[in-house]
């Protein structure tokens, strides 16, 4: 049951951070429904557990393409972590890195406020790492403070959208230069996969042709009770040549 302010609506957690206000809250639709934990970010969502088919997808679908057991997995940005979860609920994968710039972020699933956090806390599979992962992503292969070489994918969830930036400064990342500086850090055919909450960049999706291959954009379509329509995200993909 919630506690705190009301039945209805809990704040878990405040901090002014380098970004911006960073707000974890839960809170029900009715006072018997279940909770719906959020991040909020300077009044706007940044992410819901009512809606995460697209982070779970952004998972499934990159390790549905490739074969073999010891797969080694980068995720960019810990959310709530369902994206992290979907990666540890596939018992092929032996080691995955969570990189998240904000270290508040980090603090919330280790004292275990976040949903998962007793369940990722608890996987020996599970390495957080507080870090900048677009820097880190764009480093050269094997220098120090940057993504491991030889990875097996590499799964990003951080910005809304290609276009919607979190920092004006990520949007270097779209690029066809990046993308080629994040694939030396995959094993030949490892896959890339990005999650967007926003229509599909056929720019984008032509960066990554440059550089990847089976380059597809997978519209991920949910139900919303705030629309008659399906909503959806869009989940990006390619494997490294």
């Amino acid at each position: 049951m919630l506690s705190g302010m009301s039945i209805m609506y809990e704040e878990i957690a405040r901090h002014h951070v380098g970004i911006g206000e960073l707000i974890l809250r839960r809170r029900r639709l009715r006072s018997d429904g279940e909770d719906i934990w959020e991040i909020m970010l300077d009044g706007g969502y940044l992410m819901s557990s009512q809606f995460v088919e697209g982070e779970i997808a952004v998972a499934q679908l990159a390790l549905a393409r490739l074969a073999g057991a010891g797969l080694r997995v980068v995720v960019g940005g810990l959310g709530l972590g369902y994206t992290a979860k979907a990666v540890l609920d596939d018992r092929r994968v032996a080691a995955l890195t969570v990189v998240e710039l904000v270290p508040e972020v980090i603090g919330w699933l280790r004292d275990r406020l976040l949903p998962l956090g007793a369940e990722l806390s608890q996987d020996p599979r599970c390495q957080l790492v507080e870090g900048d992962f677009f820097a880190m992503a764009v480093s050269e292969a094997g220098a120090a403070g940057t993504l491991p070489v030889g990875l097996d994918a590499i799964l990003v969830d951080i910005d809304h959208s290609t276009r919607h930036l979190i920092e004006a400064d990520s949007g270097r990342f779209y690029t066809s230069a990046a993308l080629k500086a994040l694939a030396s850090h995959l094993r030949p055919q490892g896959v890339f996969a990005l999650w967007s909450s926003g229509a599909e960049d056929a720019e984008f999706v032509q960066a990554m042709g440059q550089v990847f291959a089976d380059v597809r954009a997978e519209r991920i379509e949910f139900v919303s009770p705030y629309r008659e329509e399906p909503a959806f995200n869009i989940v990006y993909l390619g494997t490294a040549p």
